[in-house]
This record gives C-alpha cells, structure tokens and sequence, in this order.
C-alpha cells in the first residue's frame, strides 16, 4: 500500500506542483488541447509562478493550497476559496486538483479534495470532455448544474449542496488541516 503526506503547500513546493500540474495536464488533455500549448517549454515556469501566488493567496488566508506527497515528492496537487462565480450560492469554489495518473485509485484524490472542501457545499469548472474527473466529483456528490463555458475547451460546472453543518474555509478563508 502506497502511504502519502496530505499537508498545506509552502513556497518551497512551487516547483514540484508546476511539475505536477503540468504532467497532469500533458496526462489528461492530449489530443484535447493542442500539443503546441501542451509542450510549450515555457508552460513549466508559468505554472510555477501561478503557485507561488496561489501560496502567497493562502498566506492572505483567502484561498487553500494543499499538496500529497509520496515518497517526499509531490504526486498532487488542489486548490479552493472563495467562489469567483455571480450567481454562487456555495460558499467555496474548487479551483483545481490534479493527481499524477499513476496515483489514480489510491484514495489520495479524495483525502485532496477533504482537505479544501471537506464534505460541505461547493463547485468547481470541468472540462466537458474529462469522463473520468465527471465521475469523480459524482462520487463525491458533485451534480452538473447545467451551466457552462468554453475557455479553450468547453467546461461544465459541477456543484455540491450539502444543507448539514460542515467544516470549510473559516473567517480568515482558510481552512486548518
């Protein structure tokens, strides 16, 4: 049984994660997105500097950054806060969350996910065409709500309303591990 470390991101993980969610998505969107934005050699350093602002976010305590180690290296990665959303009714919004494929199945994916969100109310952005991130977040009890938008590639937005009390994001916006 592989054993992991679910823990808050810090600075010092920004490059592991940019690796993560680059692979990540090199894993899941090929033949989905273009292969010029996929291998594009500077796409490494652009993921970096987003994470360290997303760190620097959670420092601000307005979002959570939390990483799944194994082996000491990141294999995973998640992000949430505060919905960005018009009409959200949720009180947190699941930016992003990759898992290296070869850790799909493990279990990590949903202890991620527990960590920004726990079992309360909230929604996140798939794309369309990702079968088995859908399934994922319906087994976590995310239903499409039947909005969508196509930023690249057309997305649809998954929502979970738990009416029963739960733990999520706290007065500071960030939710303690």
């Amino acid at each position: 049984m592989k054993e992991y470390v679910v823990r808050a991101a810090v600075a010092e993980d920004a490059p592991g994660m940019a690796s993560v969610h680059v692979e990540s998505w090199r894993q899941t969107y090929r033949g989905i997105v273009p292969d010029t934005v996929l291998d594009d050699p500077d796409m490494p350093g652009r993921r970096q500097r987003w994470w360290v602002r997303a760190i620097t976010e959670q420092a601000e305590g307005t979002t959570a950054v939390v990483v799944a180690e194994h082996l000491g290296q990141i294999v995973g990665i998640v992000s949430a806060g505060r919905p960005r959303d018009d009409d959200a009714t949720w009180p947190l919004e699941l930016f992003v969350i990759y898992l290296l494929e070869e850790h799909h199945g493990s279990g990590v994916g949903a202890r991620l996910l527990h960590a920004v969100v726990a079992d309360g109310p909230a929604a996140l952005w798939v794309a369309q065409p990702n079968p088995r991130a859908q399934a994922f977040y319906r087994k976590h009890g995310f239903v499409a709500d039947g909005a969508s938008k196509h930023e690249g590639i057309p997305e649809i937005r998954m929502v979970r309303d738990v009416r029963t009390p739960t733990t999520h994001l706290g007065a500071a916006g960030r939710r303690d591990l």
